[in-house]
């Protein structure tokens, strides 16, 4: 995927869909953006997204966002399909107040379940050779052994992605089947077998931007009549499982005292 379109620091918005909805939303869009380079072309303009959240035994950065903590973080290995060779994204996403900031790098399958298992990150983990990406890696890598984080669940959805043709400063997604399965390994497969679906047949739309809420994102808002709403997927995946059935395996479910833990 091409790193060069990632909002490293943005603002997002969240609102729930119903099918009907879809296509005069597209068509309001595409006034102003363009369908993205992984969309084009595809089913319903969707392309897959898988991920693996890892989290403490205690549901860590779970409760920080159950919590509304203010400053929290979340730890994922993103991918895109069931190919050995494809990446694995180790993902840091943070929230300070309403400001997202996310980090990634892209590192080779057949290491990535190592890294998750404790080995010290390298450049020879790494598909690109950028100083960068071997930087977050090891912020990665330390917060991942700080927190004492495994892998928790798997979140699945299909994706709709809409940018602006010139600039990074705008980006609309719309998410489909969303679902959820505890996933205690660091596999990197796409089936599921008892997955949960916490918002139902309803999609989530993101409305994301790097400045200021543009006038014709506020224009799409009145004209759909959409409220805001929070969409948390890996929060709601478990709370729909069961937060005990989701850790049953490791420990007792305690609540953990989420501000010190979490501190970046």
């Amino acid at each position: 995927m091409n790193l060069d379109r990632m909002q490293a620091q943005r603002f997002e918005r969240k609102y729930f869909l119903k099918e009907r909805q879809v296509v005069p939303l597209r068509e309001f869009i595409s006034g102003y953006l363009q369908l993205d380079e992984f969309s084009v072309g595809r089913p319903d303009n969707c392309y897959s997204i898988h991920s693996i959240y890892l989290d403490s035994d205690q549901l860590t950065t779970y409760w920080a966002t159950v919590h509304c903590e203010k400053l929290r973080f979340k730890l994922r290995a993103r991918y895109y399909n069931d190919d050995p060779q494809g990446p694995v994204f180790m993902e840091i996403k943070r929230r300070e107040n309403e400001c997202v900031l996310k980090q990634r790098a892209p590192t080779r399958r057949c290491g990535a379940a190592e890294l998750i298992g404790g080995q010290l990150p390298g450049a020879e983990h790494l598909v690109s050779g950028r100083p960068n990406d071997l930087a977050v890696l090891q912020r990665f890598c330390y917060l991942s052994q700080r927190l004492h984080a495994r892998p928790m669940m798997q979140i699945s959805y299909e994706r709709e992605a809409w940018i602006h043709p010139r600039t990074n400063s705008v980006r609309v997604t719309m998410d489909r089947n969303v679902r959820g399965e505890p996933r205690h390994e660091a596999v990197f497969n796409t089936r599921m077998d008892h997955a949960v679906y916490p918002f139902r047949n309803q999609i989530v739309l993101e409305l994301k931007f790097t400045d200021r809420f543009p006038d014709w994102f506020a224009d799409l808002v009145r004209h759909f009549d959409l409220v805001q709403t929070g969409a948390p997927k890996y929060c709601g995946s478990i709370f729909e499982t069961g937060e005990q059935r989701v850790v049953s395996k490791f420990s007792n479910l305690i609540q953990p005292r989420v501000a010190e833990t979490l501190s970046f």
